[in-house]
């Protein structure tokens, strides 16, 4: 995919979000955790990504069903590692579910700072991430607070 096919798709993908992505989106906007900026549908290489965070070399992928057995994301994952980036993946329902949760595993890598440099035979898979137990408290201390406005 040429340069500009790449940025009009993501263009596409940012304005056709699925729910668990403006569900996480909602909490990822805004430098709201730990003042970290995120970026949605950003061209890395020769992907897309969901979720960007450039400075702390993190993306965040929202998976669906389509994913569950996929042989092509562990080969997206090893390009990706192979370029400097840590990847966290989450399942849809997971993020629909306990957004506060996914948001704490989010902040917990970001605090973990860049990974190091990956070596010229890096590779290997993503890492899919378990959720902590849900926060009592309504957005567990991240710093942002509920949407401002209902998203169907």
């Amino acid at each position: 995919m040429r340069q500009g096919q790449k940025r009009d798709r993501a263009r596409e993908l940012r304005r056709d979000m699925t729910d668990a992505e403006r569900r996480l989106w909602r909490c990822l906007r805004l430098r709201q955790l730990d003042g970290f900026r995120f970026r949605r549908q950003v061209p890395v290489g020769p992907y897309i990504a969901d979720f960007a965070c450039l400075e702390a070399s993190l993306l965040v992928e929202v998976d669906g069903g389509q994913h569950d057995g996929s042989e092509g994301d562990p080969v997206r994952d090893a390009f990706l590692r192979r370029h400097g980036f840590r990847v966290l993946r989450f399942w849809n329902n997971e993020v629909l579910a306990d957004p506060e949760g996914v948001c704490e595993v989010i902040l917990h890598r970001l605090a973990e700072g860049p990974p190091p440099r990956p070596s010229p035979a890096g590779g290997g898979g993503s890492e899919k991430q378990r959720l902590p137990a849900p926060s009592p408290a309504c957005g567990g201390g991240l710093g942002w607070g509920p949407p401002r406005r209902k998203v169907p």
